[in-house]
């Protein structure tokens, strides 16, 4: 398999990370299968909280590019607040998108990664190694997929098929501008001056770049990362280092 006839799906794809996955993979010269929920850009509109959902988009991007070598999952949603102040329709969207998603997207995705010996790259968090204040169901849920995917890396060995999983910090996208104006009491620059102080880098700190996730997802998509399986892979500036 060779870098230009790599075939790529990218769930989450019109957003931050996702724009920055299949923008990066393009240019690398790969048929890149973009789905998201109520993008008018991407290849196929879903909902990926649905397993016939996640079935079909798989089915769509086989019949477009004729083969799936890479899954990427990066769709992801962001809600905080004190666990008792949390609904279970915000504890739902954030559980059934991030880790539910994902789930049935590898589930769907399987069978025609066999046949093609491909991998899968998941998109975690710090928040699936480590405890995040205030964001309990987003850690859960990160907890999961990051699991999931060691569990996937082991089942799925024999057949050849790899599972990785990218574990960013804090990320420069429209999610984390949502966070701020969602969450920052009216004060966005203080709640990313309070993100970026847990950084080890004092007054150095700054944001992960979308772009630092496709450099890495890339790289673990391609043959010469073939011993790589099963691996938790942090771009957080050492912000989990200590735990």
């Amino acid at each position: 398999m060779s870098e230009s006839t790599i075939s790529v799906l990218v769930t989450g794809a019109a957003g931050g990370v996702g724009r920055a996955l299949v923008e990066h993979f393009t240019k690398q010269g790969c048929k890149v299968f973009t789905t998201d929920l109520a993008a008018l850009e991407v290849d196929y509109q879903a909902d990926i909280r649905s397993p016939a959902a996640c079935k079909a988009v798989v089915a769509a991007a086989v019949a477009a590019m004729g083969r799936l070598d890479v899954l990427i999952n990066a769709a992801g949603v962001w809600r905080e607040g004190p666990v008792e102040e949390c609904s279970e329709e915000d504890f739902d969207l954030v559980l059934d998108v991030n880790l539910k998603g994902t789930f049935f997207m590898c589930a769907a995705a399987i069978p025609y990664l066999k046949e093609s010996e491909g991998s899968i790259v998941n998109i975690s968090s710090d928040a699936g190694r480590q405890g995040n204040k205030n964001a309990a169901a987003y850690c859960a849920s990160k907890g999961g997929v990051t699991l999931l995917s060691k569990t996937l890396a082991l089942d799925l060995a024999p057949f050849g098929v790899r599972c990785n999983v990218i574990s960013p910090g804090d990320i420069e996208t429209p999610m984390l501008r949502f966070q701020a104006e969602q969450y920052g009491q009216g004060d966005t620059q203080g709640y990313y001056r309070a993100l970026l102080d847990k950084y080890p880098q004092g007054a150095r700190a700054r944001f992960i770049q979308a772009q630092e996730i496709a450099e890495l997802a890339f790289f673990l998509s391609q043959p010469g990362a073939r011993s790589i399986t099963g691996a938790d892979l942090a771009i957080d500036c050492g912000l989990s280092a200590g735990n």
